[in-house]
């Protein structure tokens, strides 16, 4: 990532209402706060979608041309993302779609972090075009799943590395005392 030029994080949500509430909104919100109080805050520019449709995802990755991508929300045990249909309800994005969509960003995005639970996949299926992928290799509470976030923004604004981040973002959990600092998984691109 060039640092002549801010790094720009897009901030993806979705809560679908026939899922188990998450905190979406607190998560962002420590988001923010860890890159406001970080050392080199001013290399950051967050930008938010919230109850994100299918469709939503290619038109941010279009307007905002993040080199960051973060989605918090839902995933099931069969490693598809939860989105929300026209009604807000669950609909499941497979593995191999979102790979596709990010195959045509791979020149623009560096990082997607998938903070859901069961994403393992979907991270192993983005790791043939991005760089860096960060998913969950089973279910991951919302504490854990914040603690995650927290470490890794931190990590990020005090001027680390991605991979340093995501250590950085495994030892907040533990810290916490929160017994789910293996679930998150970095993969890294081959051939990058």
């Amino acid at each position: 990532m060039n640092s002549d030029h801010p790094i720009k994080i897009l901030f993806l949500a979705s809560d679908p209402s026939d899922a188990s509430r998450l905190r979406l909104g607190q998560e962002l919100r420590d988001i923010q706060e860890r890159l406001q109080l970080g050392k080199y805050r001013e290399k950051f520019l967050l930008e938010q979608r919230m109850s994100l449709r299918p469709r939503d995802i290619s038109q941010a990755l279009l307007d905002f041309e993040p080199h960051i991508v973060h989605f918090s929300g839902h995933g099931t045990n069969t490693g598809e993302l939860c989105l929300e249909d026209e009604l807000g309800k669950i609909q499941s994005v497979p593995p191999d779609a979102l790979a596709a969509l990010f195959a045509l960003v791979d020149e623009q995005v560096n990082c997607v972090v998938l903070n859901a639970c069961h994403s393992e996949t979907q991270a192993k299926a983005i790791s043939q075009h991005i760089n860096f992928i960060i998913g969950m290799n089973q279910a991951i509470g919302d504490k854990a799943a914040i603690a995650f976030a927290v470490g890794f923004y931190k990590a990020l604004a005090a001027n680390r590395s991605i991979d340093k981040a995501y250590k950085f973002g495994c030892v907040e959990i533990q810290i916490e005392g929160i017994p789910e600092h293996l679930t998150p998984v970095l993969y890294e691109k081959k051939n990058r």
